[in-house]
């Protein structure tokens, strides 16, 4: 059973340049779905709310980490690029390094918690969350 992440953080690259578990999550969706409108449904997020989140991300770097494709007989889509896939991998790398400093780090504490399993992390919708975060 995966363990459930210590750390939630978020990658501030330069001022109004940043990266979160929220936008990565998006990320990933796309890539699943191949759809910016299915990924922001499985996410129970708005679609404007998704898009923003990606137009951000896409302006954030100099290279796009998604491409849309317009309509045609499958109805279009988008397409996480190379790029965006180094980002996903990249930020699950550092988020796994964190986790694994951060458990041997606070083992002796862990071990006070009630039930002696780790408390989840607090999901905060990403909807309810300011804009410029990650």
């Amino acid at each position: 059973m995966k363990q459930a992440s210590l750390i939630r953080f978020r990658i501030d690259f330069s001022e109004n340049c940043n990266v979160g578990p929220g936008k990565i999550a998006l990320l990933e969706e796309i890539r699943n779905c191949g759809s910016l409108s299915q990924a922001a449904r499985a996410m129970k997020l708005s679609y404007r709310r998704a898009w923003l989140l990606i137009d951000s991300v896409n302006k954030t770097f100099d290279v796009p980490a998604t491409v849309n494709q317009t309509g045609g007989t499958r109805g279009g889509g988008a397409e996480v690029t190379p790029f965006g896939v180094l980002l996903i991998e990249r930020y699950r790398e550092a988020e796994q390094k964190l986790n694994d400093v951060a458990g041997g780090c606070l083992e002796e504490i862990r071990r006070h918690v009630k039930g002696n399993a780790p408390a989840p992390a607090r999901k905060v919708p990403l909807s309810k969350r300011r804009r410029t975060s990650g």
